[in-house]
């Protein structure tokens, strides 16, 4: 290779990097919040079975339904709408969403007796939500993350082209040594799971897609967004209503030939439309853990008839591509070690995030003092990266000591995640980075044992005892983690030899 091939090559890695450094630097917060609740949301049946203790019952799906539907009937008939996720082997409740009056309400519901169950809880919702929406209003919460998802492509494909040795990055790890440590462990949790990190980023910009490429949606359909719905789901049916009242039908019926249509798929989903009105209809989605694919199959019925309206079930090369996408994405397919696997490699990527952002401050600081940005920089580190964590775990001990029938109970468990993460984030600014990475470690991994203790005084179902292993793992890293640290700032500093001049 010739001299000019070589600068060329060396300027074009360089401006990679830089392009690398900045783009994971601007949203990297962003990135680090939407990569741990998107880890965490994995297990989001399970969450919400922790969370939920007193639901001991298990019921199969359509029975489940059947008696959400008719405690729905008596409390919620003034609806727009039911949006019901039928339970499955994972969770044991009908997740519910509704309207009433001017709120929109979600609830976990009995799948015997179909009420509310006690401890309401938003469980694992929560971090789902929290994954693509940041706990800001739409469609602001959303069209932010689709930019840092935009973002985190950038940073991915720039990290790849910066690098000159991907192979040997992937066994390369130097400890306590200042920057290399912290390039060695960014690297390593890099490079390691980098075809899922690629997959798990462009098929989460595809389920933003109607935000972040709204161009050729407007070519298409114009205004009329819902004839783009229909076009996706056929055997989707909207009609509004006509103010006249109506008896929904025995919907179990309707379940069983929805399944009939899909072939022998189980039901996922069911949603009702206009319940109370004689114009109500009954739409049937295919459960996703039938598949890879995306709510492969829909059938709709006449409400108060039960007679079936439409069916379709996917086979359009185009949209069966587009549904296995999505379905990567959501790994609701996923059996249980593909879980775990799906599970680590999002907690590799929030490493690779958390180390670029400490590396960023590190690789200054071995230059020159740092300026006064990258000093709150620094501070920001220490309040975000642990404050994030220590949020989520505050969550966990508010559903066990928050009385179960609070008021706002779901809202309150919220607020207490968010305001730990807020009040973590101002001691991480208030306080010395030497003082602040070891206490707040100590604070998660005691916030971590205190979890643990509370799970199991409600029930010692497996999911949870597995729920208070995983929080006394952490915890126990957490220890070691600021053990060391403690430790090696604490250690003596070798003295510097004098040489003494001769006499000439």
């Amino acid at each position: 290779m010739s001299r000019a091939s070589a600068m060329v090559r060396d300027g074009a890695r360089q401006a990679m990097a830089w392009l690398h450094g900045w783009t994971g630097l601007l949203l990297g917060y962003v990135l680090f919040v939407m990569c741990l609740a998107g880890t965490l949301s994995v297990f989001k049946p399970e969450i919400g079975r922790w969370m939920r203790p007193e639901v001991t019952v298990q019921a199969d799906s359509k029975s489940a339904i059947v008696a959400a539907t008719g405690w729905l009937s008596k409390n919620a008939s003034g609806s727009t709408g039911w949006y019901l996720t039928a339970p499955d082997g994972r969770a044991n409740t009908v997740e519910a969403s509704y309207d009433q009056g001017t709120d929109y309400l979600y609830r976990a519901l009995d799948p015997v007796t179909g009420a509310p169950v006690a401890r309401e809880t938003l469980g694992g919702e929560f971090f789902y939500r929290l994954h693509f929406e940041l706990e800001i209003p739409y469609p602001w919460g959303r069209l932010l993350a689709s930019l840092a998802a935009m973002v985190m492509l950038v940073a991915l494909v720039t990290g790849i082209i910066a690098h000159k040795r991907i192979f040997k990055d992937f066994f390369t790890f130097r400890p306590a040594k200042g920057q290399r440590s912290w390039l060695d462990g960014h690297n390593a949790t890099g490079v390691l799971a980098m075809p899922f990190h690629l997959m798990i980023t462009f098929t989460g910009l595809l389920t933003l897609a109607s935000l972040n490429m709204p161009w050729p949606i407007s070519a298409g359909y114009g205004a009329n967004v819902m004839e783009m719905y229909e076009a996706l789901a056929p055997g989707a049916v909207t009609r509004p209503a006509v103010g006249k009242p109506g008896t929904l039908a025995p919907i179990a019926p309707m379940m069983t030939a929805a399944e009939r249509a899909f072939g022998g798929g189980h039901i996922g989903r069911v949603y009702v439309f206009n319940p109370g009105d004689a114009a109500s209809v009954v739409t049937i989605y295919q459960s996703d853990a039938d598949t890879i694919g995306y709510m492969r199959g829909q059938a709709s019925f006449d409400g108060t008839t039960g007679k079936p309206l439409k069916s379709w079930v996917e086979r359009r090369p185009a949209m069966r591509i587009y549904q296995v996408a999505y379905g990567l994405h959501m790994a609701r397919f996923a059996p249980m070690a593909t879980r775990w696997l799906y599970v680590l490699g999002g907690a590799m990527l929030t490493l690779a995030i958390s180390t670029g952002m400490v590396l960023w401050i590190a690789k200054r600081r071995e230059r020159a003092p740092l300026s006064i940005g990258n000093r709150i920089l620094e501070r920001l580190n220490v309040g975000v990266i642990t404050g994030v964590p220590l949020g989520a775990v505050a969550y966990f001990i508010a559903n066990r000591l928050l009385p179960i029938g609070m008021a706002g109970r779901p809202e309150a468990e919220v607020s207490v995640a968010l305001w730990t993460a807020a009040a973590a984030v101002m001691a991480g600014l208030a306080l010395r980075p030497a003082i602040g990475w070891p206490l707040m470690m100590g604070l998660f991994a005691f916030a971590c044992v205190l979890a643990a203790v509370l799970g199991p005084i409600w029930s010692i179902e497996p999911v949870l005892l597995t729920g208070n292993l995983l929080f006394l793992v952490m915890a126990g890293a957490l220890a070691l983690v600021v053990r060391q640290q403690m430790r090696r700032r604490h250690a003596p500093k070798p003295a510097r030899r004098r040489i003494r001049e001769q006499p000439a």
